[in-house]
């Protein structure tokens, strides 16, 4: 398909519970920028969370609003080299018609983070799909990559699905890697939805000594089991704490992930978790969660650590999916086109789907 500047249709964030499918004009490509046709863009929680208008998003108490409307949505996409702009074939290392995908995050290349190689934390924070300053994001038919953005290839013949997850896969690989999991490491992983089922086939990969799943949707237990968990736990039906200390000797979890999002992953966590375990923190939260930190602190010396994007894990999770070490099936459950974007976020935001896609009309791959 030749590119030229058309309109295109958008899906456009104007505020809390505001998404419009609109008809905008094409991206061009500037110098060293690129544009791409989107094979896809996956619906990710903190979409719905944004849409819904989550204070973390949109401020409050005071706070600026993160997110900075009109914008396109979208993060978690890929597509196909349309257009390139002076030297950004030598710029990216791309040529037309290439697949290729941009890290979630456009990094300043200005401030501490960005130069001492943590780009993912840079300060100036831009993030694709949130705020437009440096481009719109990916819940569209083409898409603008700016100079700066970190972008990687793709290899043709990978399903579209697996392609559509790299971009939670790297978070997933990145979440993981921060366990630091051991090999006689029993290891908890909280909540099965994209990215909780993504995490069980990574930390499987590692080996531990027993994996544990834990969620309250039957379906994604038993997903849960196909990609390698030894144990699964739905803590309405059973209890969570005696099955953990049953495992361990009653000590507890040496890893917990948490992956829920809601605030009883954080405090089952710090009951499941032994004394100087290592608890992992992944979610988006929709509110404020509070817990007792003296279990942080004076009762289990827990080492707490944060999770957040993929940095450094985009080559790897291609090169898993490559593989075929790591797999989308079973999790991308629905696809639609834009213009069912509001039927698609329902979807997204219940227990009914997995990973939601939103393909445009200009998509053929």
């Amino acid at each position: 398909m030749q590119y030229s500047a058309v309109d295109m249709k958008a899906v456009v964030c104007h505020g809390p519970k505001d998404y419009r499918l609109q008809t905008i004009r094409c991206p061009q490509a500037g110098r060293n920028e690129l544009v791409i046709r989107i094979g896809a863009c996956g619906i990710c929680a903190s979409d719905c969370k944004c849409h819904s208008g989550a204070a973390m998003f949109w401020g409050g108490d005071g706070q600026d609003s993160w997110v900075k409307p009109p914008v396109v949505a979208g993060h978690e996409f890929f597509g196909y080299v349309a257009a390139l702009g002076e030297g950004a074939a030598e710029h990216f290392g791309v040529q037309q018609g290439d697949r290729v995908i941009a890290e979630q995050i456009v990094p300043c290349e200005a401030c501490l983070f960005c130069k001492t190689g943590k780009y993912w934390m840079c300060e100036v924070h831009n993030i694709f799909g949130f705020q437009r300053e440096v481009a719109d994001g990916g819940m569209a038919e083409y898409m603008r990559l700016p100079s700066n953005a970190v972008v990687h290839k793709i290899p043709m013949d990978m399903p579209l699905e697996d392609a559509a997850i790299i971009e939670p896969l790297s978070c997933a690989i990145h979440t993981v890697n921060r366990g630091d999991i051991q090999l006689d490491d029993v290891v908890v992983i909280a909540g099965a939805g994209p990215l909780g089922l993504m995490m069980t086939q990574v930390a499987k990969l590692k080996t531990p000594k027993k994996l544990v799943v834990v969620d309250l949707v039957p379906e994604r237990l038993a997903l849960a089991r196909e990609f390698g968990a030894d144990v699964v736990i739905d803590p309405t039906k059973e209890d969570a704490l005696a099955v953990i200390k049953g495992l361990t000797g009653g000590y507890g979890c040496d890893v917990y992930i948490e992956t829920t999002g809601v605030p009883a992953g954080v405090t089952q966590g710090l009951q499941l978790i032994r004394r100087l375990g290592r608890f992992v923190e992944f979610s988006v939260f929709g509110k404020e969660t509070s817990a007792d930190w003296s279990i942080i602190g004076d009762r289990k010396e827990l080492d707490v650590r944060g999770a957040h994007l993929g940095p450094y894990c985009y080559p790897v999770a291609i090169d898993l999916l490559a593989r075929g070490l790591v797999t989308s099936k079973g999790i991308v459950t629905h696809s639609f086109p834009l213009e069912k974007w509001e039927e698609a976020f329902a979807l997204a935001n219940s227990v009914a789907s997995i990973k939601v896609l939103l393909k445009p009309a200009v998509n053929d791959c």
